[in-house]
């Protein structure tokens, strides 16, 4: 498994078809926390925010590139790897998506 949900402690299942990754804090929450969070934020009239480290969701895509590049900052290697994605899918700058796959690699994301 991926690791342990950050919220409630269940094992996270390999495929990401069961859990959300915050690109605030780059937390693997599982699906269960996460609308759980967005039904009582529904029902108490809040603003969406991220379930773990409680940041605002991001409006623009300014806005998650921006907080992509503040998480690179820090070493984040699922930040490298999601910039590596935009890169390779959005951008077709395979050199550069290379050089951010390869540096999430070696800080360990799988």
């Amino acid at each position: 498994h991926l690791g342990d949900c950050p919220i409630c402690c269940l094992p996270l299942p390999l495929g990401r078809e069961n859990s959300t990754i915050m690109e605030c804090c780059s937390k693997t929450i599982c699906d269960g926390c996460y609308g759980a969070n967005m039904i009582r934020e529904q029902e108490q009239k809040l603003k969406h925010t991220c379930p773990f480290c409680r940041n605002p969701a991001p409006e623009s895509s300014e806005d998650v590139e921006k907080n992509l590049i503040k998480r690179m900052e820090v070493n984040d290697a699922f930040a490298f790897y999601q910039m590596g994605w935009s890169m390779f899918h959005h951008e077709k700058d395979y050199k550069s998506a290379f050089e951010y796959y390869s540096k999430a690699a070696a800080l360990g994301d799988i």
